[in-house]
């Protein structure tokens, strides 16, 4: 995957803030017995995590750099 130099630290955001989405959204699952407070805390930090990643894409789509998922 041949990107543009400037762009690669937003592209190694982006991977980061998908990489951390991925992982909070597990995390729902892990909090799942600890009861509703936890798990509402955690389905607020992973729709966190995805707006981020969700900017980040954006921002790099605006750019007319595409990403493989």
């Amino acid at each position: 995957m041949n990107q543009p130099a400037p762009y690669a630290e937003l592209i190694a955001t982006y991977k980061r803030a998908k990489a951390e989405a991925a992982h909070k959204q597990g995390l729902i699952k892990a909090v799942a017995a600890k009861g509703p407070k936890a798990i509402q805390a955690a389905i607020d930090t992973a729709a966190k995590a995805v707006k981020r990643r969700d900017s980040y894409a954006n921002k790099l789509a605006s750019l007319g750099v595409v990403l493989k998922d």
